[in-house]
């Protein structure tokens, strides 16, 4: 009763006295708090609280089984990097976005095969280890890898063009801790801008663009699970990632090379592009 702008936030917290998991009473009780404090600084008005629901709408329906449209507003928003940040691990490799694109179960392969399903575009070799922080190797950790093409495109963006699991693969490690796979350099691209999120950028005049990189996940018993990218040195956008995903320690070289001995052993032709990296594990005190 006599709800106004001194009793809003106060009546709508109370409304959540009752919640059993104090977790989430906390949750929406801080929700609430700032949420109305942001209403109280910028005075909407109807309109303008009208077109934001529109947006937020158009944001959900624009969601499918291949594409996730509020995962692209979280990462353009900073808001995936900042959850990422908070919750990382110490004495691991940094994490990054999981992005929109993990949307579809990347297919089992063997070490050293191909995930590069079209055939088209110069090879590259991509190697490294998975460690524990303390350097010791993780024997069948999973590694599961995504990436687009040399054109900027992920397979579940050209249905019909690029196979289905093109750019995707699950692998796991050998006793030593090792992984190997082959692919292409993927190249620079701009997220999706067809969309609600694709009009937000443009009206504020921000570019759309990613520089290039590798997605993987991580996971061995007894280790947090690692979300992270690989990112190509020398690539466009590196200063300027549309979702602020780019750490130093995540950039690598992808070295050419034309050692024919060196190709023939990766199943390969040169010249070929090289990585070699170790990701790094916590370990789970939970």
């Amino acid at each position: 009763m006599d709800f106004n702008e001194h009793t809003a936030t106060r009546a709508v917290q109370d409304s959540f006295r009752d919640t059993p998991d104090p977790r989430l009473r906390e949750l929406l009780e801080a929700l609430t708090r700032h949420l109305h404090a942001f209403v109280e600084e910028v005075r909407p008005s109807l309109r303008e609280w009208e077109e934001a629901i529109g947006f937020l709408t158009a944001v959900g329906q624009t969601c499918t089984d291949t594409r996730q449209e509020f995962v692209l507003l979280s990462d353009v928003l900073g808001v995936s990097m900042l959850v990422e940040t908070l919750n990382e691990n110490e004495g691991g490799t940094e994490s990054t976005v999981l992005g929109p694109f993990h949307m579809v179960e990347s297919p089992p392969r063997a070490l050293g095969d191909s995930i590069d399903l079209v055939g088209e575009a110069p090879p590259c070799v991509v190697a490294g280890r998975v460690l524990s922080s303390d350097g010791t190797p993780l024997p069948d950790a999973e590694v599961d890898v995504w990436q687009c093409d040399d054109k900027g495109f992920y397979d579940v963006q050209q249905p019909g063009i690029q196979p289905s699991g093109n750019g995707r693969g699950l692998f796991h490690t050998d006793s030593e801790g090792r992984f190997r796979f082959r692919t292409v350099l993927p190249s620079h691209y701009p997220i999706p801008t067809d969309g609600p999120v694709g009009r937000f950028l443009e009206a504020t005049r921000r570019h759309p663009y990613r520089p290039a990189h590798i997605h993987f996940i991580v996971r061995a018993d007894g280790h947090t699970p690692l979300t992270t990218h690989v990112f190509v040195a020398g690539s466009p956008y590196l200063d300027s990632d549309a979702v602020f995903a780019v750490k130093q320690s995540l950039i690598v070289d992808f070295t050419e090379s034309d050692d024919e001995e060196t190709a023939a052993r990766n199943g390969v032709q040169a010249p070929f592009r090289h990585a070699e990296f170790d990701l790094i594990l916590s370990r789970d005190l939970a």
